[in-house]
C-alpha cells in the first residue's frame, strides 16, 4: 500500500531523526544542517512550539522583525521554515548554522544560484563602501552601518522622498506643504517624506478647492452679496441663527396659545437657580435663556431688552449683516428675517459644497499658483529616482537578512522548535530575562510580564511558585515586571513587600520589589515540615492574643480605678464602705475542684499511658515509633506537595506571554533545583562556629533531657525486675 504523502509519516520518511528527552517528553535534536533543511518534513506535533510572540524576548529585535514576514508580531512555524529554506538555499553548507557566528565568511555564500551570486556581489560592495574592500567576512555590525548610511542618503530605495531630497527651495517648499496638509510619510531614514500616492492625492484636492471657488466666481454677485466682506457677514449670522430661530418660533407659539407665554419666558425656578450666583455675561446658564423677552408677533430687539449672554454676537450681527442690507434699525421683524436668510442661501448652499478642504489653509492664491506651475513633475521625478534604488537597497536588506540567520537562526530553533538551550543549561532561553537574587537564592527562571493580572491568571496553572516582582532603575525612569519561578528553598520568607535585586541578561541591576505571590509547594522538604511550622505559628497567635486581651484588661481595670480616685478627690467625697463581700460558696467551690480534678485526672492518665506504653517498647522500635507519628502528621501536605511538583510546567508561564507551547514540558524536583540555586558556603571555605553574638545558651534542656533519661532508665530496671533482685541481694 502506497502512503498517503500528505501524512506526517511520508513526510518524515526522507530523513532519520535524533530525540532526545528532558522535561518528561521527546524532543528533536537539531545536531547538523540536513536536520535543520528538513524541519518541513517534521511533524509540527512534535514541535515545542508552534508561534511566539516577537516582543519581550532576550533575542535580536531585528531578527525577528525579518522572520516575521507578515508583520503581525508573532512568530509561526511557517515563518520558521521558510526562513530555514530560504537560508539553505544560499548557502553552500547549511552546517554553518551551528556555528552561531556574527561574521559570515564570503566564501559560504552559494554563488552557483542567481540570487546566491547576487547576495555575494552585493556583500562585496558593501564592504568596499565601508573601506574593507579587501574583507574575507561580513558581520552584522557591517550591515548595521551599511543600512545605516544608505537609510541617510537623498534616495534610498523606499518610494518616500524628504526635503532633503529637494534641489531648489520651491520643490522642498512644496512637499513641506503636502507634508503640512496631508500628513507625512516615513522615510528610511525616519525622517517625515511623501510618497507618489500622497503627491497625487494633494493635486487632487488642490484642483478640486480650485474649481469649488470657480464654481463661485461664476456668480459672485449671487454667492457673495457683500464681497469680501460676506464670509464675516455669514460667520456673524451663523452664530445667531440657531437663536433667532429659536426666539420667532417661541413668538409664534405664544401668537397660538397665549397660556404658554410664561413657560416660553422661563420658568420662574430658572431665574432663582441662578439668583445666588455672581452674574455675568458669560454665565453658561443664561446662553439657553430665550434671546429676548417672548410676545405675540413681537419683533427681535437689536439693542434693548436683548439677552446678555448673546448681545455681544447680536451686536456683530447688527453691524455686518442688517445695517449693509437694511440699514439702521432698532429691532428686526421676521420678514426680514427670512429675507436675510434669503440673501444668504446660495453663499450657504456653496460652502455645504465645499471639495479640496485638505489644502484650504493653503489660501486659493498659492494652491492656483502650485497648479500653474510644474512642481508636481518636479516632486514626481525626485520620487522616481529614489524608486530606481529600490533593487540595490532590497540587495542590502538581503544580504543583512542572510547575516542574521546565519548568527541566530540556530539559537531560535533550539528555542522554537525545541527547547535545547532551556533543558541542557548551556545557554539561557530567550524567554529568560535574567537571574532574581532575594532570600538567600538566586531564581534564573524569570519573565517579563506586561499585565501582571492577566498573566497571573493563567500562569497559575504552571503549579510554579511565582513571585511578581516591580523592577526599577535609574531612579524610576525605568519599570519593568518580572515573575520569577523559584523551585528551591521554602517560602516562609517570601512575601509582598520583600526587596532583592534582579540581573538582566546585560548585566545591569535593577531593584526588584515583590508585589504579588502565587503560592504553590516548593519541596518536599518544606510540605513534610509544614504542619508543624503552622502548629508552631498558631500557638503563637493564640499566644499573642491571650497576652494581648491580659493586657487590655488590666489597662482598663488601671484606668477605671484611676477614674473613681480622681472623681473622688474632686467632689471632695471620702471612699465609702465597701459592700460586704458575698459569702463563701462551699458546694459551688467543691463542685468546681472536683471537675478540675477529673479532668487532670482523665489527661494525667492518658498521658501515663502513653509514656508507659512507649516504654515497655523495644528500644529500636521507639524511634521507629516517633517517626511514624511524625509521618503521619506530614503524609497529607507531602502527598498534596508530591502531586503539585509532579504537575509544574513551563507551559502555561509562557502562554500567559502570548507562545503556543506546543508539549507537557514538565519542571521535575530535580530540574527545577538547577533553576534555583539556594546559598551555599563555596568548596573549602573555612568556617568558624563562635559567635560573640550568640544567644547565651540555657541549661535546663539538658537538665530535662538527663531527668527524662533517669526517669526512663528507672523505670526499665524496675519493669524487668532488677530493682527489686538487687535491693534483695543487699539484704
Amino acid at each position: 500500500m502506497t502512503a498517503n504523502p500528505l501524512s506526517p509519516e511520508s513526510r518524515n520518511a526522507g530523513h532519520r531523526w535524533t530525540f532526545f528527552r528532558a522535561g518528561g517528553f521527546d524532543q528533536v535534536r537539531l545536531a547538523g544542517g540536513k536536520d535543520i533543511l528538513s524541519l518541513e518534513s517534521l511533524d509540527q506535533k512534535l514541535w515545542v512550539t508552534l508561534s511566539c510572540p516577537t516582543g519581550g524576548l532576550e533575542f535580536d529585535g531585528r531578527t525577528l522583525e525579518m522572520i516575521d514576514r507578515d508583520g503581525d508580531g508573532r512568530i509561526r512555524a511557517p515563518e520558521i521554515i521558510e526562513a530555514v529554506k530560504w537560508t539553505g538555499s544560499v548557502l553552500k553548507n547549511p552546517d554553518d548554522l551551528l556555528r552561531s557566528s556574527s561574521f559570515l565568511p564570503l566564501e559560504a555564500i552559494n554563488d552557483r544560484t542567481p540570487e546566491g551570486k547576487m547576495l555575494l556581489g552585493s556583500a562585496k560592495q558593501i564592504l568596499v563602501s565601508l573601506g574593507k574592500a579587501d574583507a574575507a567576512e561580513i558581520s552584522v555590525d557591517d550591515m548595521t552601518n551599511a543600512v545605516e548610511v544608505m537609510a541617510q542618503t537623498r534616495f534610498n530605495g523606499d518610494g518616500i522622498i524628504t526635503t532633503d531630497a529637494a534641489q531648489d527651495e520651491a520643490t522642498a517648499g512644496l512637499i513641506a506643504e503636502i507634508i503640512d496638509c496631508l500628513g507625512p510619510e516615513e522615510d528610511r531614514s525616519g525622517k517625515p517624506g511623501v510618497s507618489q500616492e500622497k503627491l497625487d492625492k494633494f493635486f487632487e484636492e488642490a484642483q478640486a478647492f480650485s474649481q469649488w471657488w470657480k464654481d463661485a466666481e461664476g456668480r459672485a454677485g449671487e454667492v457673495f452679496p457683500f464681497g469680501e466682506a460676506t464670509h464675516s457677514a455669514a460667520a456673524a449670522l451663523r452664530a445667531v441663527r440657531h437663536k433667532v430661530e429659536d426666539y420667532f418660533t417661541r413668538c409664534r407659539l405664544a401668537a397660538f396659545d397665549e397660556r404658554a407665554l410664561a413657560a416660553l419666558n422661563g420658568r420662574e425656578g430658572e431665574y432663582i437657580a441662578i439668583a445666588d450666583k455672581n452674574l455675568s455675561p458669560a454665565l453658561e446658564e443664561l446662553l439657553d435663556f430665550p434671546l429676548a423677552r417672548v410676545e405675540s408677533g413681537k419683533a427681535l430687539p437689536l439693542k434693548e431688552g436683548v439677552n446678555p449672554a448673546w448681545m455681544a454676537a447680536v451686536e456683530t450681527f447688527d453691524t455686518e449683516v442688517v445695517r449693509p442690507l437694511l440699514g439702521h434699525r432698532s429691532v428686526l421683524v421676521e420678514s426680514d428675517w427670512e429675507k436675510i436668510k434669503a440673501v444668504f442661501s446660495p453663499y450657504e448652499d456653496w460652502l455645504s459644497r465645499k471639495t479640496g478642504g485638505a489644502v484650504e489653509k493653503l489660501g486659493l492664491g498659492r494652491v492656483r499658483e502650485i497648479l500653474q506651475g510644474n512642481l508636481k513633475k518636479a516632486v514626481s521625478d525626485l520620487i522616481e529616482r529614489d524608486r530606481a534604488l529600490e533593487s540595490e537597497f532590497s540587495s542590502i536588506t538581503s544580504v543583512e537578512r542572510l547575516v542574521r540567520y546565519h548568527r541566530d537562526l540556530f539559537t531560535l530553533l533550539n528555542n522554537f522548535v525545541s527547547f535545547g538551550d532551556f533543558y541542557t543549561r548551556k545557554n539561557k532561553a530567550i524567554f529568560q530575562a535574567g537571574t532574581l537574587y532575594l532570600d538567600g537564592r538566586s531564581c534564573e527562571l524569570c519573565v517579563r510580564v506586561e499585565d501582571m493580572d492577566r498573566h497571573s491568571t493563567l500562569a497559575s496553572l504552571s503549579r510554579i511558585y511565582l513571585a511578581y516582582c516591580e523592577c526599577v532603575r535609574k531612579g524610576g525612569t525605568e519599570r519593568m515586571t518580572i515573575a520569577a519561578a523559584f523551585t528551591g528553598g521554602d517560602s516562609d520568607y517570601l512575601m509582598v513587600g520583600r526587596n532583592g535585586v534582579f540581573y538582566d541578561r546585560k548585566g545591569q541591576d535593577w531593584d526588584a520589589t515583590i508585589i504579588k505571590v502565587v503560592d504553590n509547594p516548593i519541596s518536599i522538604r518544606q510540605a513534610f515540615w509544614s504542619p508543624y511550622r503552622q502548629l508552631a505559628r498558631m500557638i503563637g497567635r493564640q499566644l499573642s492574643k491571650i497576652a494581648a486581651a491580659r493586657d487590655k484588661a488590666m489597662m482598663e481595670r488601671a484606668a477605671a480605678g484611676i477614674a473613681e480616685t480622681g472623681q473622688k478627690i474632686a467632689t471632695g467625697r471620702t471612699a465609702a464602705a465597701a459592700p460586704p463581700a458575698p459569702p463563701f460558696d462551699v458546694a459551688k467551690f467543691a463542685g468546681i475542684f472536683a471537675a478540675i480534678g477529673l479532668a487532670v485526672g482523665f489527661i494525667g492518665t492518658a498521658v501515663v499511658s502513653i509514656v508507659t506504653g512507649f516504654f515497655k517498647l523495644a528500644w529500636w522500635q521507639m524511634p521507629l515509633v516517633i517517626a511514624a507519628i511524625m509521618l503521619i502528621i506530614s503524609a497529607p501536605s507531602v502527598i498534596l506537595a508530591w502531586l503539585k511538583l509532579r504537575q509544574r510546567t513551563l507551559g502555561p508561564l509562557l502562554d500567559a506571554n502570548g507562545w503556543a507551547v506546543n508539549a507537557r514540558v514538565r519542571i521535575n524536583v530535580t530540574f527545577g533545583g538547577s533553576l534555583t540555586k539556594v546559598a551555599a558556603l563555596p568548596e573549602g571555605a573555612v568556617r568558624s562556629l563562635e559567635d560573640p553574638f550568640a544567644d547565651k545558651k540555657k541549661n535546663w534542656p539538658k537538665v530535662l533531657i538527663v531527668l527524662v533519661a533517669v526517669i526512663a532508665l528507672l523505670y526499665f530496671i524496675y519493669d524487668h525486675g532488677a530493682l527489686i533482685k538487687w535491693i534483695k541481694g543487699l539484704f
